[in-house]
């Protein structure tokens, strides 16, 4: 059977980088006893896979993984398990089964949510933060910037991968109430093997265009939601899956 799992990842476990986190996850289903199912061959490996690594330091309420079972355990028993292997800063929230026609979630990612806020100080006030958005975004017919690649430096047109660029959260639901009072920067980003644009790129040529200086450790990336293509248009990666009885 195969089954998609939601997570959170907040708090200190935001410094975990993405390999830590699959071996975290390995033992994790080791101690909740749940029966996932191995690869064959001469090294055995569970059979588990992320839609969307994340970057170290970033939060999340919305991430990721799908894995084989041998057996079936209902969805609340699953989270129950899992939540009870899990250290202070990683929640499971989902665990469905994944329907026959639905893609990997590693290759479904087509978009992702994120709520960017400021910690110490805030760079903008909340007028100054519209305004910019409107000359940076919505006025321009492209934004060019320049994109380290592991071989070279390419300068590409980021506005067509930028699906959404805004100072509010009306467009999606908060799951995490405690950021309702932060100020900042909501973005849709196009996220996928192909065309994937990272927050941290759009918001460094922001500050350029703004005239102020981009601090990293001033901003906080919080991932909201990842997105699978749909017919009438993106749907949130666990829509793929039922509860399991």
């Amino acid at each position: 059977m195969r089954i998609r799992i939601k997570f959170r990842k907040n708090g200190v476990m935001r410094f975990v980088g993405h390999l830590d986190i699959m071996r975290y996850f390995q033992k994790a289903m080791r101690r909740a006893d749940i029966d996932i199912a191995y690869s064959e061959g001469f090294s055995p490996h569970q059979i588990m896979s992320f839609a969307a690594p994340l970057g170290v330091g970033i939060t999340s309420d919305g991430e990721y993984l799908d894995i084989e079972t041998a057996g079936a355990v209902s969805t609340k028993d699953a989270v129950r398990r899992l939540n009870g292997a899990m250290a202070e800063g990683m929640e499971v929230v989902e665990y469905a089964a994944l329907r026959q026609d639905a893609k990997k979630a590693m290759t479904a990612v087509a978009a992702a949510d994120y709520f960017v806020y400021f910690k110490k100080r805030d760079d903008f006030s909340q007028a100054e933060i519209e305004d910019m958005i409107g000359k940076y975004y919505r006025e321009r017919a492209c934004i060019e910037v320049t994109k380290q690649t592991k071989k070279s430096e390419k300068t590409i047109d980021i506005k067509p991968l930028i699906y959404g660029f805004s100072s509010h959260m009306e467009e999606v639901d908060m799951p995490n109430t405690e950021l309702d009072s932060c100020r900042g920067f909501f973005l849709r980003l196009c996220t996928g093997s192909t065309d994937n644009i990272k927050p941290e790129l759009v918001l460094k040529d922001f500050y350029r265009f703004s005239g102020r200086e981009y601090d990293p450790f001033n901003l906080q990336i919080h991932r909201l939601e990842i997105y699978e293509r749909a017919e009438n248009g993106l749907r949130p990666l666990y829509q793929a899956g039922d509860p399991v009885e």
